[in-house]
C-alpha cells in the first residue's frame, strides 16, 4: 500500500522558532538614569476635565431619591418572594389533585373560645 503525501508549496507553511520563557516577567527596558536634580513626572491631574456646576448639590433631594429607590427595591423583593411562595403552593396543590387525592385543599379552622 502506498503512502500519499499532501502536495504543498513552500509558501504555504512557515516554521516559527519557539523560545520558552525563562522568567514570569517580561524583560526590563534599559532606561537611562535620571538626573537627581529633576523630579519625576507627576501624573496629570483630572481637574482640567471638571466643569463648574451651575447649582450646588442638593443633599436632601439625593437622600430622598436614595430612600425611594431602596423602598422600591425592598417592595419588589417582597413581591418576588410572595409570588415564588404562591407558585410553590399552587404546584403542591396541583400535584396532589393530579395524584387523585381528595384532601388537597387546606381548610382553616378558627378556634372558638
Amino acid at each position: 500500500m502506498k503512502t500519499q503525501r499532501p502536495i504543498s508549496s513552500d509558501g504555504e507553511h512557515v516554521v516559527l522558532k519557539f523560545r520558552p520563557r525563562t522568567s514570569a516577567h517580561p524583560p526590563a527596558r534599559h532606561e537611562q538614569p535620571r538626573e537627581s536634580g529633576k523630579p519625576a513626572q507627576v501624573a496629570r491631574d483630572l481637574s482640567r476635565y471638571e466643569r463648574p456646576r451651575e447649582e450646588p448639590d442638593d443633599f436632601r433631594q439625593r437622600m430622598l431619591a436614595n430612600i425611594a429607590a431602596f423602598a422600591f427595591t425592598v417592595a419588589l423583593t417582597a413581591i418576588g418572594i410572595w409570588l415564588a411562595v404562591s407558585i410553590a403552593d399552587l404546584r403542591k396543590t396541583q400535584d396532589c389533585v393530579l395524584m387523585g387525592r381528595r384532601d388537597c385543599a387546606r381548610i382553616s379552622v378558627i378556634p372558638r373560645g
